[in-house]
């Protein structure tokens, strides 16, 4: 059976490149590439790929890509990016949480939410988030880097009220939003209350290193403006940069 958030995706997944937010690809391709410091040639795992908008620019410059998804909808979309490419891909569908490699990774990416904080309604705020950063763990070599954006804690706290709070769209106690969404399925409109976990700097990387990593920067992470620099408190992502020890 299908999970909401899966159902959701599956749903986006033709209208999903049409957004304002995936217009910078090649730009965040060229920042993690010098981030991460990977050559032509390298294996790197996209997880929580969607429609594979950076495993696609990636493939094209020669890295050999892995991308995992939840979303067979999203998967499809990513073939066929990256069939009109001219690139292969490999791609997996799985739940990020359950995510095994017997393959070792040179780098590993998980950009604009992909898998890590979309909450299902039993799921525990932290312990989903930190299955994902150890399953990532596992995957990589000794010395690969982690690149990846979750949204920002800092920004919910300052956009809600305690009204929110009260009404249960806002959970300070585990940094998480509640949303009514509506998507459409072949049997109609269907609608879900999404759980969405944000996180703070220090939190994020406690739960990295519990993961195994050595945080390296938690910067400003918030899709077309990238960069080595301070998060601002109202942005909507924040970005970490992971290395496994060597």
């Amino acid at each position: 059976m299908k999970t909401d958030w899966e159902e959701f995706f599956d749903g986006y997944a033709p209208i999903y490149m049409g957004e304002c937010f995936v217009k910078n690809t090649v730009a965040e391709v060229d920042f993690l590439i010098e981030e991460t410091g990977i050559k032509p040639g390298a294996r790197v795992l996209d997880m929580g790929c969607g429609t594979g908008r950076h495993s696609v620019e990636l493939a094209k410059r020669g890295y050999k890509m892995i991308g995992v998804d939840l979303s067979a909808r999203m998967l499809a979309e990513a073939q066929k990016a990256a069939d009109t490419a001219g690139v292969q891909i490999e791609l997996i569908q799985c739940n990020a949480v359950k995510f095994e490699s017997n393959a070792v990774f040179d780098a590993a990416i998980c950009l604009c939410e992909g898998s890590f904080g979309l909450l299902g309604p039993d799921d525990d705020a932290s312990e989903r988030d930190l299955a994902i950063l150890k399953n990532v763990h596992a995957a990589l070599k000794p010395g690969a880097t982690f690149l990846m954006t979750c949204l920002n804690g800092l920004r919910m706290a300052r956009q809600h009220t305690q009204e929110d709070v009260a009404s249960g769209l806002f959970d300070p106690l585990t940094m998480t939003d509640g949303n009514t969404i509506d998507y459409d399925t072949p049997d109609g409109t269907r609608t879900f209350t999404s759980r969405e976990r944000g996180y703070v700097p220090t939190e994020l990387a406690f739960l990295a290193r519990t993961a195994g990593f050595e945080v390296a920067h938690t910067w400003g992470g918030t899709a077309g403006n990238w960069g080595r620099r301070q998060i601002e408190l109202d942005e909507m992502e924040i970005m970490m940069v992971a290395r496994k020890p060597s």
